[in-house]
């Protein structure tokens, strides 16, 4: 039996952030301050990035080892003023009704939507665990990811009989990383039923030339992330050179505005 939220989380919302006039633009946080951070800069979404939730545990990504770790960023998070999506790598497990359970467990506390990928196993693999989410928790936002351009050679034919798959199995949306070529966007757009998310790179086209190609949701996956491990390396590195650090700092009392209050 399909388990009722705790609260009734904004599907609706954060759905139609895909069809809205300007695509959905998504930073990704790791955990609770920079989610909240994120979303006090105006942006109405924000998603996790599974690099950056396993790579603070001390864990490694896409391996199916963050569950926990991201079930409890999802409960810390969920009941906070913004719309959530958790990338949940490929379901955490092969069996499609025990990724439903997951699936239902991040409903359960607020979570707007899941980002599924298929790793480049079998479509059908994939195809199984998002039939097996939509039918457990209707309302929760499946994206689903090929890495045809990722771990593949970025083949047309076998990109979009994958997301065909997705597709028919419920998907609301899904999402081609590594994807650039506003061409190549705007004809698989054409075929698609479901707003397409791309990932945005630094040395890639502008979101804007994106937008134009008709991409619907723009990921920022995990760059802030190792932007911001960057920026403390360099700063560290910085500071004992001699040289003062230059670049934003929130103070203390910003950071711990960010937090809940204590229980």
């Amino acid at each position: 039996m399909t388990e009722s939220p705790r609260h009734t989380p904004p599907v609706s919302a954060f759905a139609a952030l895909h069809q809205a006039d300007e695509p959905l633009l998504l930073p990704n946080a790791w955990d609770y301050a920079s989610a909240r951070a994120l979303a006090g800069q105006g942006f109405r979404a924000v998603a996790t990035t599974s690099l950056g939730v396993a790579a603070a545990a001390g864990l490694p990504d896409a391996a199916a080892a963050t569950r926990e770790e991201t079930l409890r960023l999802a409960r810390a998070l969920g009941s906070a003023p913004l719309l959530l999506s958790v990338d949940a790598e490929a379901g955490f497990g092969d069996d499609p009704d025990e990724v439903a359970e997951f699936a239902r467990e991040l409903y359960a506390v607020g979570v707007a939507g899941v980002n599924l990928e298929d790793g480049l196993g079998p479509a059908e693999r994939l195809a199984a665990k998002i039939s097996a989410v939509k039918r457990t928790v209707p309302a929760l936002f499946v994206n689903a990811r090929t890495d045809t351009h990722w771990l593949g050679d970025g083949d047309t034919a076998d990109t979009l009989t994958r997301l065909d798959a997705y597709q028919r199995a419920g998907a609301d949306g899904v999402f081609v990383p590594g994807l650039t070529d506003p061409d190549r966007i705007a004809a698989l757009v054409r075929h698609l039923d479901v707003p397409l998310n791309v990932l945005y790179s630094p040395t890639g086209p502008p979101v804007r030339q994106l937008a134009d190609a008709g991409a619907r949701r723009i990921s920022l996956g995990s760059l802030l992330y190792r932007r911001a491990l960057g920026a403390a390396v360099e700063a560290a590195a910085g500071i004992r050179a001699g040289r003062t650090p230059v670049g934003a700092t929130p103070s203390y009392d910003d950071v711990a505005g960010l937090l809940p209050p204590p229980a």
